[in-house]
């Protein structure tokens, strides 16, 4: 607990960064996670498992205010949602019990690797080429099955996969992001449910006040003051140019990505 301050500051900066920049506050919050972890003396061979796994819990807290929002707009499509759910849940499971069986090493090279990604995505603003046709429920569970996987192995919330995915099948921009939101709650909770379940069934001690790899100090104080500060950030993202946001992101997670490496390395 003597480290409440670090939470409550933290959370308020990503919130912050999160509502300005639109997606990202899993991408933003792991690594700070970690490195706080890691000054806390938690296991060294767990800290990005407790990272991730705090994350997906800080986001299923976020994603049901997200959720709403957009629904109050109209903004949801429920269908997609509806087909999509259960290969949702089905890939975050799988994804956080995979994680659970890796190496600190080698996630974070899986996480440092999806960042980069994510950046070079943003930096040069790629989309997927349109024209695509919506698949049919089995489509949909398949892909909701690999979002899923992905998003739980570096604790997204599926907006950044989902949103491409669904403007590529001729969805709407506003309603793929408000469909994505929507489908971040499941894809956080069930990621959730399975770090906290395969931290359970370890047997290495994991720090107190922890439900499985999720520590709930950190859980509770970040998320207090990230539901504060996002609307803070989302009204601030008006006043700046698109183009602007990405590259000042871009360059965020370069640099996160690039400190988390270097602990690896370390």
């Amino acid at each position: 607990m003597e480290a409440w301050p670090i939470y409550l500051l933290t959370g308020g900066i990503v919130g912050f960064l999160a509502g300005l920049l639109g997606i990202g506050g899993g991408l933003l919050m792991v690594p700070v996670l970690a490195a706080i972890f890691a000054s806390l003396g938690f296991p060294s061979d767990r800290i990005l498992h407790s990272a991730l796994g705090t994350t997906t819990a800080i986001i299923t807290l976020t994603a049901v205010a997200s959720l709403r929002a957009h629904h109050s707009r109209g903004a949801v499509n429920w269908r997609i949602v509806r087909y999509i759910t259960p290969g949702i849940i089905a890939g975050a499971l799988t994804g956080s019990t995979l994680a659970g069986q890796l190496s600190s090493r080698v996630l974070g090279m899986i996480f440092v690797l999806f960042i980069y990604l994510a950046a070079t995505q943003m930096w040069l603003n790629l989309k997927p080429g349109a024209g695509h046709v919506l698949p049919g429920k089995t489509g949909l569970f398949v892909a909701g099955g690999v979002i899923g996987a992905l998003s739980s192995l570096v604790a997204i919330g599926g907006g950044l996969l989902t949103v491409p995915f669904l403007t590529a099948c001729q969805i709407r921009v506003h309603h793929a992001i408000g469909t994505a939101a929507a489908i971040g709650f499941p894809v956080a909770l069930a990621s959730a449910a399975g770090y906290a379940i395969n931290g359970l069934l370890q047997t290495q001690p994991l720090p107190d006040y922890s439900l499985g790899y999720i520590y709930l100090p950190a859980l509770v104080m970040v998320a207090m003051t990230s539901t504060v500060t996002a609307p803070f950030g989302a009204k601030t993202a008006h006043i700046l140019p698109a183009a602007t946001l990405r590259k000042i992101f871009a360059g965020l997670l370069y640099l996160l990505g690039t400190r988390l490496l270097l602990d690896f390395q370390g």
